[in-house]
């Protein structure tokens, strides 16, 4: 009988646990919001203005673009459960793995805004000049992509939810806490979607065309001054 109670009291102290550390992810996630804002935002914000205005078609971009970036978390997690710590590799390993992370995100970009360029110049053969370089919705994928990518992208946010994931008791635990992060970040970029709202004209999608374009020449000088540093230092 008293086993029994042992066993009962320790299984409601591990749902404690559980959900201490759940709603301890989400808290994270929320303060965090406006780092992750921050960094993922120059790359969120040209690509909505790239396309056609509306918020149903901001919406379905934002959703590939959150649910790819919670695959992204969530291999993350995964990654620092099975490692310990991703944190605590040595930086010639994480080198070799955030490096070409930035180049692919860089070429991401630079794809999304020559597909825009040539939407630009098929529609400038039209009469309708208030929709100048309105982009389609065909660049979906390329939603998803740029998602991923900005979800295993190391920054101080995700650095300090993959330390405490590292010490989760299980693989799912980890997975949990990252997804309840997710959540908590997540909440800061529905307001993008309002984007839809703004009239699309030639110089609105020219500017976020070259606003796509040097971002993605920051992250390809990131992601190349990673990979020369490895080569040349070994770290």
């Amino acid at each position: 009988m008293f086993g029994r109670l042992a066993t009962n009291s320790d299984a409601k102290l591990v749902n404690m646990a559980s959900a201490f550390a759940l709603a301890e992810a989400l808290a994270l996630g929320l303060m965090s919001g406006p780092a992750c804002v921050a960094s993922c935002g120059p790359v969120v914000v040209p690509t909505l203005l790239a396309e056609h205005s509306g918020l149903r078609l901001h919406g379905r971009y934002l959703s590939t673009f959150l649910a790819t970036r919670l695959c992204g978390y969530l291999l993350f997690a995964a990654l620092a459960w099975e490692f310990g710590n991703l944190a605590t590799l040595p930086t010639s390993a994480r080198s070799l793995v955030f490096g070409p992370i930035h180049l692919l995100l860089a070429g991401a970009l630079l794809r999304y805004a020559y597909s825009v360029g040539r939407t630009c110049d098929h529609s400038c053969k039209s009469a309708e000049l208030v929709t100048i370089g309105a982009a389609g919705n065909h660049r979906i994928p390329g939603a998803a992509a740029l998602g991923f990518l900005t979800g295993v992208s190391l920054c101080p946010p995700f650095v300090a939810a993959g330390v405490r994931a590292a010490e989760a008791t299980s693989m799912v635990a980890a997975v949990l806490f990252f997804a309840a992060f997710f959540l908590g970040t997540s909440i800061w970029f529905v307001p993008f979607a309002a984007l839809g709202w703004v009239r699309r004209n030639e110089a609105v999608i020219t500017v976020a065309r070259m606003a796509m374009v040097l971002i993605a020449l920051y992250y390809f000088y990131a992601g190349l001054t990673i990979l020369i540093r490895k080569n040349t230092y070994g770290f």
